[in-house]
C-alpha cells in the first residue's frame, strides 16, 4: 500500500522516513518528491508498505505526528 506524507521538514531524509515507517512493518520503497532545478524537497514523499495492515497501522498512529521539527500528515495514496 502506498502512503503519502505531507507537511515534511526540508530537512527530512528517505532514511528518516523508513527509520520512522518501519517501526510498523517492512517498507518496501520510500521516495522523497524533489525539485528538478535544485533538487531540494517539496515537503512530501511516498512510502510504500507491501502489508496492508501494516500500512493503515502506521497511517493511523503517525498522522499529524512531528518529524523534524514539523507536523506530518500520512494517508493513503491515491
Amino acid at each position: 500500500m502506498r502512503l503519502l506524507v505531507r507537511n515534511m521538514s526540508r530537512e527530512t531524509t528517505e532514511e528518516d522516513l523508513v527509520d520512522l515507517f518501519e517501526t510498523y512493518g517492512a517498507v518496501q520503497s520510500c521516495v522523497i518528491v524533489t525539485d528538478d532545478e535544485t533538487g531540494r524537497s517539496k515537503g512530501f514523499g511516498f512510502v510504500d508498505m507491501p502489508k496492508p495492515g501494516e500500512a493503515k497501522a502506521a497511517a493511523v498512529q503517525l498522522n499529524l505526528t512531528e518529524l523534524d521539527g514539523e507536523v506530518i500528515r500520512v494517508k493513503r495514496a491515491k
